[in-house]
């Protein structure tokens, strides 16, 4: 027999606890660099401790100015595997400064020069939906076309879809359509990563996601719908004429339909979650004394292996033994000066 290779979301998976458990603490106190800085933090130290030559391919923060794991960034011991990462400390820090719910904590790993790199292209449209009607979608029909090919694929009338989409006025265009045709409406505040899965889950109550979101997210949530399933399109959204023109000068082209082979064009994609709050998919941090409770989703895409972790971490034993700090006082605001 042939031994099974290494996991590696297994070790990623660790990194996604550290920064959820060091973010969670600043759950609702208003302060959204507060919740990244605790997380890229907690983040960054754990990753550079896996044996792994890692460079981050897909960061967060650079559009906002907030704390970052930037693109470019070497993370790991140096040694093989060779790997692109793409990073989401949380997605949602808004969501977990205001206490709201779909919060998590998010990385991919795919082989090296496999995943797209949206360069100067800061959001793109998207749409996602889950196995059953992974083959109904087409990012250039209209959405009322889009929301009866999903109805047909899970057997449904159209009233009983419901669509996930971003609760932003450049969307009161789709909203109004949706409605038109009386499909159901989910509108979140952020974390379009956890809105994307949530069609992939057979009882979440979502079908499809539609809109414009980070295309940073949509890197990171193909990685997962790769692993799931599912299926994913998008197209390139400049904001403006800048961003447009630069499109030209690189040769990329606002117009080409971006697939999940286009997204990461591998099958080795490993991807972990871990839950800041509570949501759809993962249940938020637990804090009881010095123990800290934890709910993690680790997939990948070549064995088609998920797996749930709910882990208990003993805080005093984790501070004796790590040089990074994971007990109450690692919130203090001068912790990140």
């Amino acid at each position: 027999m042939t031994a099974p290779d290494r996991n590696i979301a297994l070790e990623m998976v660790r990194a996604t606890e550290a920064a959820a458990m060091c973010a969670g603490r600043w759950m609702g106190r208003g302060d959204k660099n507060g919740v990244d800085g605790a997380a890229v933090n907690a983040m960054r130290f754990m990753l550079n401790n896996v044996k792994m030559d890692g460079v981050v391919v897909i960061g967060e923060g650079e559009k906002d100015e907030a704390p970052m794991l930037f693109n470019g960034e070497h993370l790991g011991l140096g040694v093989d595997p060779k790997v692109d990462i793409a990073v989401d400390p949380i997605d949602g820090t808004r969501l977990t400064a205001q206490g709201r719910q779909n919060a998590v904590s998010v990385v991919a790993f795919a082989d090296r020069g496999t995943m797209f790199n949206p360069q100067h292209i800061f959001y793109m449209d998207k749409i996602a939906t889950g196995p059953l009607a992974a083959h109904a979608i087409d990012i250039e029909a209209s959405p009322t076309e889009n929301i009866k090919a999903v109805a047909r694929a899970l057997n449904k009338s159209v009233e009983d879809v419901t669509v996930i989409v971003l609760d932003r006025p450049r969307h009161d265009e789709l909203i109004k359509e949706i409605r038109d045709i009386h499909a159901r409406i989910r509108l979140i505040p952020d974390g379009d990563v956890s809105g994307a899965l949530s069609t992939c889950k057979p009882d979440s109550g979502i079908d499809l996601l539609m809109g414009i979101g980070g295309s940073p997210e949509a890197v990171i949530t193909a990685c997962a719908i790769k692993c799931v399933g599912g299926n994913m399109q998008c197209k390139l959204w400049p904001r403006n004429d800048e961003e447009r023109d630069k499109c030209k000068e690189k040769g990329m082209d606002i117009n080409k339909i971006l697939n999940l082979n286009d997204l990461v064009a591998c099958d080795n994609v490993f991807f972990a979650a871990t839950g800041v709050t509570d949501g759809d998919w993962l249940k938020g941090v637990r804090y009881d004394g010095t123990v800290v409770h934890t709910s993690s989703l680790v997939m990948r895409a070549k064995s088609g292996t998920i797996r749930y972790i709910n882990a208990t971490h003993n805080i005093q034993k984790l501070d004796e033994i790590s040089s990074f700090k994971y007990g109450a006082e690692s919130a203090s605001e001068s912790s990140f000066l």
